[in-house]
């Protein structure tokens, strides 16, 4: 069968899909991580936080879809980062997968007894879970942007040359902290519109505003950072879009403020910074006007428009070297096979959407606000 696309095409639709699939992680499980982080500051009694803990607790097992589609989608469509990421960030992935693994362990076991030790315990462990993933990842995409120490040789063997505590660079610690305070306004806009009108409620806002504010100054001076600093990467011979996918083939080289340039190329690509910036402005406006819905709103653009200004601003970049002019991973260079991405394309287009319309429909189902009279008298709730 004749494939209707081009490789450049293809290549072209699965760096759009992979930065969907990345943001809609973030969307859904980040305002699980975002309330996580939150749950011993918003909530002060053993009912308070089984309340917080229950507004997540009907979702987040479905939230975890989209991180194994991310994971899924680098795997079969970008091989080479896929190789680059999971094995040169090991350590790193395990941190989050250890932090992650103590949510649902905490959501079962905290309530198990009624002893007060027990669930503080549990409830650090849910913080923990909350605030580790959401900083990692954020230090991860830091090290994106400066650059990975890793490198392939003639045969396409991959060695990282980099160590755990390398990733933590100041500017990947910047990135971090971004990170946090976007997950944490996300989860103060989920918690406005699920904890019922209460002290709950109030210090979620409390603590959005904080997040809202902190979120445009620390994206603001991360933008100065990558303009004005030495952070940035430049293709120093032709790449071609259609060629194969072989790094060895492409020359790229360190340039400072190369990652404004694709702003001035293409000047519509603005709108994602323009919305990362305007989210938590909006998101702080509907927290004083107690417009829970536009809090939810604002949160959801800043988290939208800070992920997608990472993904335009490197553009064709997918991973860069910081190491070998002749490793970095580009859209062009990267991807898997025409075939592969054309047969991909297929199951996506049929699967995806089925995806989307039960999230969207068990969203719906399990709408509403989590009371305190529910908390007391459901057994059910955790």
């Amino acid at each position: 069968m004749a494939i209707p696309f081009d490789y450049e095409t293809l290549r072209l639709i699965w760096w759009a899909l992979l930065g969907v699939l990345l943001i809609g992680f973030a969307l859904t499980d980040g305002f699980d991580l975002g309330t996580m982080a939150m749950l011993p500051f918003v909530a002060k009694t053993d009912e308070e936080r089984r309340m917080v803990i229950n507004t997540v607790a009907s979702t987040w097992e479905g939230n975890q879809v989209w991180f194994i589609l991310g994971g899924g989608a680098i795997f079969a469509a970008w091989p080479l980062v896929y190789a680059v990421s999971f094995s040169g960030f090991y350590l790193a992935m395990f941190l989050v997968l250890a932090a992650l693994i103590l949510r649902p362990v905490g959501f079962k076991y905290r309530s198990k007894r009624a002893d007060t030790g027990w669930r503080t315990r549990w409830d650090w462990a849910l913080f923990t879970g909350g605030l580790v993933p959401a900083l990692v990842f954020g230090v991860a995409v830091g090290n994106v942007l400066v650059g990975a120490p890793f490198r392939f040789d003639d045969d396409l063997r991959m060695f990282y040359e980099g160590s755990l505590l390398g990733l933590f660079s100041p500017f990947a610690l910047l990135a971090g902290l971004l990170s946090v305070t976007m997950l944490v306004l996300h989860g103060a806009g989920w918690l406005s519109m699920k904890a019922e009108p209460g002290p709950v409620l109030d210090r979620a806002r409390r603590w959005g505003q904080v997040a809202a504010i902190a979120s445009v100054a620390l994206f603001a001076i991360g933008g100065l950072w990558v303009a004005n600093g030495a952070i940035g990467y430049a293709i120093a011979n032709v790449a071609d879009p259609g060629g194969p996918s072989n790094p060895r083939l492409t020359e790229t080289l360190p340039t400072a403020g190369a990652w404004v340039a694709n702003y001035a190329s293409h000047p519509w690509m603005l709108i994602a910074p323009l919305i990362g910036l305007a989210g938590p402005l909006v998101a702080l406006i509907g927290i004083r006007k107690a417009k829970d819905a536009l809090v939810f709103t604002g949160s959801t653009l800043a988290t939208t428009g800070i992920i997608a200004t990472v993904g335009l601003s490197m553009f064709p970049f997918i991973l860069p070297s910081s190491i070998d002019a002749q490793s970095s991973l580009l859209v062009w260079n990267a991807s898997s096979s025409k075939g592969t991405l054309f047969t991909m394309l297929i199951v996506t287009v049929v699967l995806l959407p089925i995806v989307l319309a039960y999230t969207a429909w068990a969203y719906r189902v399990m709408f509403g606000r989590v009371t305190m009279d529910q908390v007391r008298n459901n057994p059910d709730f955790y």
